[in-house]
């Protein structure tokens, strides 16, 4: 059994996937109910994808909207650029921006956690203290139970100990499990406080379906419309500001999306904000930070208790279900003796420089909307703009290839696609690639006979076991057999995260395999 400590989007998104691959999760959560306010606003193709694997995507393209593109803007709200999608449908099968509401999607997940018989979950349970497994013995997690679900006035009725072959910390930014494990964050930018407002009314004058970003060195904002009525705007705090003081001026704050025109600010009353209903204000630090350690023995960080993300490019969520990705199946195989605890190794070595690039990425991005330069930028930036080229390198790929650890090359050839991910090609009517490929690995092949070089190119990688891959053939799937018609490939060997873990040529029959 694992045990998940936190039920927020990234632990019920692992619990799903241990589940997946027939692992049994016991799930506790401090809190007796859903968190009911909005937070996480945005979803990549990439990440869908992983929902997906979770079971739950078809219903997250129901309480979703895609995202059009980028558009900054200067103090005085005109255009320095725009970047617009070209295509709806990105390489991982879906839109590649999603805007949602974030108590709709722990809805979804909940509902599946509750239906799947591999996983329980238990609220009111506050994780005090966590041993790790180290020679083989159990992880052992010390618990107290609350009896009110008035969190304030909450009242301990009951505590204990859980033994667990696997303990993982979905708990958050204040994790526990990040202390108990001697793991401390590294600051990778300064923290910046920010003032947070949802809405739900009309929206505004001008029309835009995607993110605006106000490059404003006084005060840079951020505003973008969820669903249909349902609005966020992001507004950096000055010193000595508090949130009481800028919700009473949130429609001065607003004026220049809903007032009559843009250049009307100081026209504008509180009376325009009249329509609209405030769902939500908070004051939010933007921190930009990295743990110093994501495991040790059997005890994992995931999501927020690993790394911290500014929003500015909406890869925060993001990040934590890319871990669940990263290590459900690695855990879940040496769990069965399919493999041996080395590959564990890995799951650190590929998460934290990936995870520590987009944070690194999202941080420059901040400072940008916060620099004088942007507006000396802006014939630049509207350049750019014009590019399609540019537009989709702007807009696309954010998620960096796996370019370190044991399961990944550390001196990729030249645009090697090992360390990748395959796309995730639509095969029939709602149907898509990875519904065909399983839970484990897989072999995609163009030849009709196995390829055994491809095998072999896998277990050169120490996983200590027979990788079980399921073989599919690219014979009756016409977009796959074009793909690798292009790259000449005979094979692509994909881990259970469908990244490329080798390829083997059609001119050399030679497996690319990664590093050991």
């Amino acid at each position: 059994m694992v045990i998940i400590v936190g039920a927020g989007p990234a632990g019920m998104v692992t619990a799903l996937l241990l589940a997946r691959q027939g692992v049994q999760v016991l799930l506790l959560e401090r809190h007796h109910r859903p968190y009911p306010l909005p937070r996480a606003v945005h979803l990549d193709d990439e990440c869908v994808r992983i929902l997906q694997s979770a079971g739950v995507a078809a219903e997250f393209v129901r309480i979703s909207r895609p995202a059009a593109g980028l558009r900054l803007l200067d103090a005085r709200h005109e255009p320095l650029a725009e970047f617009r999608r070209s295509e709806t449908v990105g390489a991982h099968g879906y839109p590649q921006a999603n805007l949602f509401d974030q108590p709709a999607l722990e809805e979804i997940l909940l509902k599946a956690v509750s239906q799947d018989p591999l996983i329980e979950l238990r609220r009111g349970v506050t994780v005090t203290g966590v041993e790790g497994g180290g020679a083989g013995a159990d992880c052992r997690v010390h618990w107290v139970r609350t009896s009110s679900s008035d969190e304030l006035g909450a009242a301990e009725v009951g505590a204990g100990v859980l033994a667990a072959e696997a303990v993982v910390g979905c708990d958050g930014a204040g994790s526990l499990v990040r202390s108990a494990i001697g793991s401390r964050f590294r600051t990778l930018a300064p923290d910046q406080t920010w003032f947070v407002l949802d809405v739900l009314g009309p929206a505004p004058v001008r029309p835009w379906d995607g993110v605006e970003q106000i490059c404003d060195p006084a005060r840079p904002a951020t505003y973008l419309r969820v669903g249909e009525q349902r609005l966020r705007w992001e507004f950096r705090m000055r010193p000595g500001e508090t949130i009481d003081e800028l919700t009473e001026r949130r429609a001065e704050l607003v004026a220049p999306w809903l007032g009559p025109s843009r250049h009307a600010v100081h026209a504008v009353h509180a009376t325009h904000a009249v329509t609209h209903q405030v769902l939500r204000t908070a004051e939010y630090t933007f921190r930009a930070a990295v743990a110093d350690r994501w495991r040790r023995d059997r005890v994992f960080l995931v999501g927020d208790a690993a790394h911290l993300t500014p929003p500015f490019i909406g890869q925060g969520l993001g990040s934590g279900l890319r871990d669940a990705a990263n290590l459900s199946w690695k855990l879940a195989m040496v769990l069965r003796g399919a493999a041996n605890d080395r590959l564990l190794d890995s799951y650190q070595a590929e998460r934290a420089p990936h995870a520590t690039t987009l944070i690194r990425l999202a941080a420059l991005a901040g400072g940008l909307m916060s620099s004088p330069v942007a507006a000396r930028l802006g014939p630049v930036l509207r350049a750019a703009g014009r590019s399609e080229k540019l537009t989709s390198r702007i807009l696309a790929g954010t998620s960096p290839p796996l370019r370190s650890g044991p399961l990944a090359p550390r001196r990729p050839a030249f645009r090697s696609l090992v360390g990748t991910l395959v796309p995730n090609f639509g095969v029939g009517p709602d149907t898509r690639l990875d519904d065909l490929l399983g839970t484990g690995f897989a072999l995609l092949t163009r030849r009709e006979d196995v390829p055994a070089d491809g095998l072999r190119a896998g277990l050169g990688a120490g996983l200590g076991a027979q990788l079980g891959a399921r073989v599919v053939r690219a014979g009756g799937l016409p977009l796959v057999r074009q793909w690798l018609d292009a790259q000449d490939l005979d094979f692509v060997l994909l881990r259970p995260d469908r990244v490329i873990l080798a390829v083997g040529s059609g001119r050399s029959r030679d497996a690319s395999r990664p590093a050991v």
